[in-house]
């Protein structure tokens, strides 16, 4: 399992729930979700559908997101959100059983914007005891609770490599937890002008997950300029020794014509 597609970003002309056989047809044995329904605890019957879809299509749910708030609203999650830490806690056991029944164990936990009126300090506070209850939540199937520098959101604190790990370090002094990890999303790393290449060789055998995306443009490996090839490579090299994710923007048409059929599991660009 090289390649987990992101199912919230990728294939969105389709259905939600008709993105994973998709995925499945267009030669991929692997998922990933953002939070696919608008609340923290969906009704059974929808939460049943979406682990059929997982089950119907024949692939693995390598990774999703906890509700992470009214994404096309602009909210980028509620773990440093005071007044929706209640919302964060329901979500987790909803998590945490569909991470059970399809065998997920990487679960991304959006840090949030800082909120207008609320201290900076009084945010993260809570979005420590939040994390450490996201992490005591999916320790109990072994999973992982990840943790994302994001770009494109003004009020998102997290930029970097070294803002996420300052918050895993405070969950780890605080309480113990060591099953919160970095998720190394290449793409926003390079857009906030982090150093890629020295984030990896300082922390790629500790990465929760890698994803990618090219740059400029948040496209397809090959439509910018960033050394995505060698920068995964590196990271094997080092440790890293989990899926890829393709969490980039491309039409259906166009979104794996990067890869070929019989490259889909090998790191390896149809045009190397």
């Amino acid at each position: 399992m090289t390649y987990t597609v992101n199912c919230s970003i990728l294939l969105t002309e389709l259905p939600l729930l008709e993105r994973p056989a998709a995925a499945k047809a267009a030669g991929f044995d692997a998922v990933e979700f953002w939070w696919p329904f608008a609340e923290s605890v969906p009704a059974d019957r929808d939460v049943d559908a979406f682990i059929g879809a997982i089950r119907d299509a024949g692939v693995a749910l390598t990774g999703l997101n906890f509700n992470a708030g009214d994404m096309p609203g602009g909210d980028r999650g509620l773990v440093s959100w005071p007044e929706r830490s209640s919302a964060f806690r329901d979500n987790l056991a909803v998590v945490a059983g569909i991470g059970d029944a399809l065998g997920t164990r990487a679960f991304n936990a959006l840090y949030g914007n800082r909120i207008e009126g609320v201290a900076p300090e009084v945010q993260d506070g809570a979005a420590v005891e939040n994390l450490a209850a996201a992490a005591e939540a999916v320790a109990a199937i072994g999973g992982t609770v990840l943790l994302e520098p994001v770009s494109g959101a003004d009020r998102y604190p997290l930029l970097k490599a070294a803002d996420a790990l300052q918050v895993i370090d405070a969950v780890r002094e605080a309480t113990g937890a060591r099953n919160v990890k970095l998720l190394a999303d290449f793409y926003h790393l390079a857009v906030n002008g982090d150093d890629v290449a020295a984030v990896i060789e300082a922390h790629a055998a500790s990465f929760g997950h890698i994803q990618i995306a090219d740059a400029p443009g948040r496209g397809a490996p090959g439509t910018g300029d960033l050394p995505l090839e060698a920068w995964i490579a590196r990271s094997r090299e080092l440790g890293y020794d989990g899926p890829i994710g393709l969490e980039y923007k491309a039409p259906i048409d166009e979104a794996f014509t990067w890869l070929t059929v019989d490259t889909v599991g090998s790191e390896t660009p149809a045009t190397a």
